[in-house]
C-alpha cells in the first residue's frame, strides 16, 4: 500500500506538498531508499524549495552512486540557486550514461551557455561599471515605421488613454514601439531613483489602498485584477509587492504597464522589488530571454538598470511593512538601516537586501536555513520581536504559492500575498489581493480564480528546472 502511495502523487494532482509529506513518510519507513529521496526532490523543485531539493537529491546519490535521476535533481538544483559550475558537472554525468536522452543534452547545452555566458560577463564587467545603457540610446532619433498601428505617447508622456489602448493591444498579443518603451523605461528609472529604499505612505480615515503580491508574467490575470477592483487611480492606490516577471509568457506586457502607470500615478502606485527582479533570476527563468525575443539585448540591460532601483520595502502609516520576501538573519535590524540600504545592484548572497527579498517565515520558533538555499527562515518569535521593536502591527508579504492566494501565519502577525492564480499553469492555485483601509489597517483579502490566456511563441525557458522528462520522471 505504501508503495502505491509513494509514487502516484505527481502526475495525478500534482499536489506536490502532499507527494512531499508523503515521501517524507516512506523515507521515515525506510531511510536508505534513493528513489524516495529523488522523487521527494522533485516534489521540492516544483515548489521552489531548492535548499531542500538539493539536499535531497545529495543524499539520495549518497546512498546509490549510480542513481542517475540523483545527479538530474541535483543539476536542476543547483541550475535554480545558480550554482552554474556545479549544475554542468552533474548534467555532464547525466549525459555520458544516457548519451541519446535529448533532454539531457538540452539541459546539458543550455548549462554551458550559461556558464560561458557568465564568465564573459565578468571579464567585460570592469568596462561597463558605472555605464548606462541610457548614455548610449538615441531615443528621439528611433524611427516609428509607418505600419505601427499601435499605441503612441505623446510629447514622450504617459497618458490614462495610452494605458488604456497599450492595455488593449497587449491583449491582441501586439508589440509596442521600442522607442516607446525605452521612453517609459527611462522615464520610470528616474521616478524610481528618487525614492528611498523603504517607502512610506500615510492612508487618511477614508482612503483605501490594493496590496498585490506576486504577478510573474501573467498579463490576462492583472487584466483581470484591474477588472475586479478597478484600474489603479488617485483614489485607487495600488502596492504591486515584486516578482512581476519570469516564468509567465508575458512578462514585458506586465513589467511596461506597471511601469506606466507608475509614472502615470507616481505618489499613488507603488513597485516593490521582488527577488526575480535580477539579473541571475531572469536569466534562468524567462525574462531575459523574452526581452531579447521581443526586443534586443540592450533593452534587457535597460530593464535591469530599472529594476536595481526598486524600493525593496513600504511602510503604511508607520503600522504595516510590506516586502517581497521577509524578515532578517539576524536580530536587531531597524527601520532606518532599511530606510539606508544601498540598493542599486545586485542582491548580496547575505545580507538585509537579500532576506528583505529571500526569506520565508516558518511554523517554530527561532531560525532554520532556507529551504530555498538563500537567507533564511523566520519564526513566529523573531517576527514578534521585529514588530515590537520598530513599533510595527505586521508585516505583509509575497514570495510563496499559496493555495488560496493568501495566508496568515504567526498568530497574524504575518500575512502572505500572492497574485498569480494557477502558477505556472499547473499549481491550481488561488490568486488573492489585500485591501487596507486606513481607518483599522486590518486586511480585508480577495480571492480570484485564472483566467484563460492565449498561448504565446515566447515562453520563459525553465525547462531546465521543472519539465519532466524521461530522465527526470
Amino acid at each position: 500500500m505504501l508503495g502505491v502511495v509513494v509514487t502516484c502523487p505527481f502526475p495525478a494532482v500534482k499536489d506536490y506538498d502532499r507527494a512531499v509529506q508523503y515521501y517524507t513518510e516512506a523515507i521515515a519507513l525506510n531511510p536508505n531508499n534513493a528513489i524516495y529521496y529523488g522523487n521527494r526532490s522533485l516534489a521540492y523543485l516544483r515548489t521552489e524549495c531548492y535548499g531542500y531539493a538539493l539536499a535531497d537529491a545529495s543524499r539520495a546519490i549518497h546512498i546509490d552512486a549510480k542513481y542517475i535521476k540523483g545527479y538530474y535533481r541535483r543539476a536542476a538544483s543547483n541550475m535554480a540557486l545558480g550554482k552554474l559550475k556545479a549544475a554542468l558537472k552533474d548534467y555532464e554525468t547525466v549525459v555520458k550514461v544516457r548519451p541519446n536522452d535529448k533532454d539531457a543534452q538540452m539541459k546539458f547545452q543550455e548549462c554551458s551557455k550559461l556558464v560561458r555566458q557568465k564568465a564573459f560577463e565578468r571579464a567585460i564587467a570592469c568596462d561597463q561599471h558605472n555605464r548606462s545603457v541610457v548614455d548610449s540610446l538615441d531615443i528621439e532619433g528611433m524611427t516609428i515605421e509607418d505600419e505601427y498601428s499601435g499605441p503612441q505617447l505623446q510629447d514622450g508622456k504617459v497618458s490614462l488613454d495610452f494605458l488604456v489602448e497599450l492595455m488593449t493591444f497587449y491583449k491582441e498579443q501586439k508589440k509596442l514601439h521600442r522607442k516607446y518603451v525605452y521612453q517609459i523605461l527611462v522615464q520610470v528609472k528616474e521616478t524610481l531613483a528618487q525614492l528611498p529604499s523603504l517607502v512610506e505612505v500615510s492612508l487618511d480615515k477614508s482612503q483605501q489602498v490594493t496590496v498585490c503580491g506576486d504577478t510573474h508574467g501573467q498579463f490576462y490575470d492583472l487584466m483581470n485584477i484591474f477588472q475586479l477592483n478597478g484600474l489603479p487611480s488617485e483614489s485607487n492606490p495600488y502596492i504591486f509587492n515584486g516578482d512581476f516577471v519570469d516564468r509567465g509568457s508575458f512578462s514585458v506586457e506586465v513589467i511596461v504597464t506597471l511601469c506606466g502607470f507608475k509614472l502615470l500615478y507616481p505618489a499613488h502606485f507603488h513597485l516593490l522589488r521582488g527577488n526575480h527582479e535580477t539579473d541571475t533570476m531572469n536569466q534562468m527563468y524567462g525574462f531575459e530571454g523574452e526581452v531579447k525575443a521581443k526586443y534586443s539585448t540592450q533593452m534587457f540591460q535597460l530593464f535591469s538598470e530599472v529594476f536595481q532601483w526598486l524600493p525593496l520595502a513600504m511602510c503604511v502609516n508607520q503600522r504595516v511593512l510590506i516586502m517581497h520576501g521577509g524578515l532578517f538573519s539576524e536580530d536587531g535590524v531597524t527601520l532606518e538601516q532599511i530606510r539606508n540600504i544601498e540598493r542599486n545592484r545586485q542582491p548580496p548572497d547575505a545580507g538585509p537586501m537579500c532576506d528583505l527579498l529571500w526569506s520565508d517565515p516558518q511554523p517554530q520558533d527561532g531560525r532554520s536555513p532556507s529551504k530555498r538555499g538563500v537567507s533564511c527562515q523566520f519564526g513566529p518569535d523573531i517576527t514578534r520581536h521585529f514588530l515590537e521593536e520598530n513599533g510595527l502591527d505586521y508585516i505583509i508579504r509575497s514570495h510563496e504559492v499559496k493555495a488560496e492566494g493568501y495566508e496568515v501565519t504567526h498568530n497574524g502577525l504575518c500575512v502572505t500575498v500572492f497574485s498569480a492564480p494557477n502558477y505556472c499553469d499547473q499549481m491550481g492555485n488561488k490568486g488573492a489581493y489585500i485591501h487596507l483601509s486606513g481607518s483599522d489597517l486590518k486586511p480585508k483579502f480577495h480571492q480570484f480564480e485564472a483566467v484563460v490566456s492565449p498561448s504565446s511563441p515566447v515562453c520563459c525557458p525553465v525547462s531546465a528546472l521543472h519539465s519532466a522528462p524521461s530522465v527526470s520522471s
